[in-house]
């Protein structure tokens, strides 16, 4: 049986960590504590964690004065809430100066799933990474997630870290290395690559192998860190396989086939398949609505064929 964790979770118990070594760290919360684990900040330290309720902007507004006086601040809600509706906060209370704000954001994706469209973040990687200043980074399973929020806390200026509501499959053991804006070959391949962030790192890992039965060879590429884009990386499985296979739990426009597609066009252009969301979904169950929106090792497979099919050279 695969392993599986909650990266919220494990990012919420990084944090209570991490809060023993900063002093600085502070958690500002928005009515959803309990369901993104930052209650379990709060029991531990009282007086560093503030709940603002359904109020995220001025969330955001609070967490950019905390920053600017010297403390690290975590905002911590729904990938919904904490994107899309203080965009105007975060671009110019955060962003545009640059302070060292935190958000850590759970509930992202389709994985949200019987909450419905509204609270399904799918837009949430295109609006931050259109912030010139922030990095963000979408962890492939709990031990990234660990290693992510650990990163974000320790580096200056201001992180976005995308998490999952349900548990998810495990890809990683807990000592690999990693690097904050450096993508991490999972498995080697000749025929093709297949470049993918999130939930779909493990999808991929899948496809690949059920396609190396049937005589394709697939290079897996984890793609955590979606801005900046390790292009260094791009254009390297561009050059060694010849064809690249996209994968994410998002909208196609803005993400991170948007992001391989413009590094790919301005340096070497590549046949591309991208494997991701079109338009928005509704409630239902998180296996169905991966399965109706083709978010499966499947699609990847299929994507992989029609790309290699491409292949000139």
């Amino acid at each position: 049986m695969t392993e599986t964790a909650i990266t919220r979770l494990v990012a919420a118990e990084t944090l209570v960590e991490l809060g023993s070594e900063y002093p600085d760290v502070v958690i500002v919360g928005g009515d959803l504590n309990k369901s993104t684990y930052s209650n379990k900040f709060g029991a531990e330290f009282p007086d560093r964690f503030f709940d603002f309720g359904p109020a995220e902007q001025n969330m955001v507004n609070v967490a950019a004065g905390l920053a600017a006086s010297g403390k690290i601040p975590v905002v911590s809600t729904f990938a919904a809430f904490g994107t899309a509706r203080p965009f105007d906060q975060l671009r110019v209370g955060v962003s545009q100066p640059g302070l060292n704000v935190k958000l850590i954001l759970t509930h992202a994706g389709l994985l949200t799933a019987e909450d419905g469209a509204s609270a399904q973040a799918i837009e949430d990687v295109a609006i931050i990474s259109a912030l010139p200043s922030f990095t963000v980074i979408v962890p492939a399973d709990g031990p990234e997630a660990a290693k992510a929020v650990r990163a974000a806390v320790e580096t200056e200026g201001p992180f976005y870290v995308r998490l999952s509501r349900t548990a998810t499959p495990v890809v990683h053991g807990g000592d690999y290395t990693f690097a904050v804006g450096r993508a991490e070959t999972m498995r080697e391949g000749t025929d093709a690559t297949i470049i993918a962030c999130g939930i779909m790192v493990h999808a991929a890992q899948v496809a690949a192998e059920s396609l190396a039965a049937q005589g394709i060879s697939c290079r897996v590429v984890n793609m955590a860190t979606v801005s900046p884009l390790d292009e260094a990386a791009v254009l390297s499985a561009a050059r060694d396989t010849g064809a690249l296979v996209t994968a994410e739990e998002h909208l196609l426009k803005g993400g991170l086939g948007s992001a391989v597609a413009s590094v790919l066009s301005g340096s070497l252009p590549t046949p591309l398949e991208m494997v991701g969301l079109s338009g928005y979904a509704e409630s239902g169950n998180s296996k169905a609505l991966l399965e109706k929106y083709g978010l499966t090792s499947t699609d990847i497979a299929d994507a992989v064929k029609k790309v290699v099919s491409r292949k000139t050279g």
